[in-house]
């Protein structure tokens, strides 16, 4: 049977430094340290033997850190780090990261687009000249967006065909609300494009926390997996900002439910070969 993988999960050591998006009250419930330790249990649990590691601050030291953590792991197969798509000199900057500690688990880039105050961040020419230097370097580009965000990063990907994107949480659709466009109709238009794939991730926390019932998820969901196709969706926990609203058994559930009507080769591909292919893990 094909490895199974956990395509989007974060670590942090708040002893090391602040997460600034954890703002308020709401995040106290994930307001401590979370280790590769944490972890262990439950991709045991449901047989999972490989991860890709996300970013989860804007910083460069955060993503020397998870490289190096990588690197001494036997389950962190790929990095997706933070680096500046505006910095003149980011060429230079990804190599020194390829060239460092665990650099050969850097698979991809991500910036936290959503929390940027201009909706066209991803049109800006110096951002463009940035994810150029991220095709350029055979990283992939995760896209961190909403419903808002979504025109810029449809053209984004229209425009930069060699560079191979992963949008992360299906852009994170109004589910708590029970509306389905923009986003139903706008995730369509990105699916026609064929360098970018979809991550099958966070929908529990776009929901009402506590309340949630799957029946309210599924459809989203199950929209992602026929825009898209199985072949081009890929299964990730969110782990441990999805306990805020789930545990990691009933994202998996959740997950494996959507999955119900797929194929085994299908199943095969959203938990674990497209991961593989999109993010070069094979290796």
């Amino acid at each position: 049977m094909p490895q199974r993988i956990d395509a989007h999960h974060h670590l942090w050591d708040l002893t090391r430094r602040e997460q600034p998006w954890m703002d308020g009250a709401w995040a106290d419930p994930i307001r401590r340290t979370f280790t590769e330790h944490d972890l262990a249990p439950h991709l045991d649990a449901h047989g999972i033997g490989a991860t890709v590691l996300v970013q989860s601050s804007s910083s460069l030291q955060e993503t020397r850190e998870l490289l190096a953590l990588a690197e001494g792991s036997d389950r962190i197969a790929g990095v997706v780090g933070w680096a500046d798509l505006t910095d003149p000199r980011l060429r230079e900057v990804l190599a020194a990261l390829a060239a460092g500690p665990g650099g050969d688990r850097l698979v991809g880039l991500r910036h936290q687009v959503q929390d940027e105050p201009d909706p066209c961040w991803l049109s800006r020419g110096d951002v463009r000249r940035g994810l150029a230097a991220v095709a350029d370097a055979g990283l992939v580009y995760d896209l961190l967006v909403t419903p808002r965000e979504l025109p810029a990063a449809i053209d984004a990907v229209r425009e930069l065909p060699g560079l191979r994107f992963v949008l992360d949480h299906a852009a994170k659709p109004p589910i708590a609300a029970g509306e389905r466009d923009p986003w139903g109709w706008q995730l369509a238009a990105l699916a026609t494009l064929p360098n970018v794939v979809c991550k099958l991730s966070g929908l529990v926390t776009e929901a009402s926390w506590g309340t949630w019932r799957s029946e309210q998820i599924l459809p989203y969901a199950r929209h992602a997996l026929d825009a898209f196709g199985p072949g081009r969706v890929l299964f990730g926990s969110d782990w441990p900002v999805c306990t805020l609203a789930a545990s990691y058994d009933e994202v998996v559930a959740l997950a494996e439910r959507a999955a119900l009507r797929l194929t085994e080769d299908e199943r095969h591909a959203v938990f674990g070969g497209t991961a593989a292919g999109v993010y070069g893990l094979n290796g």
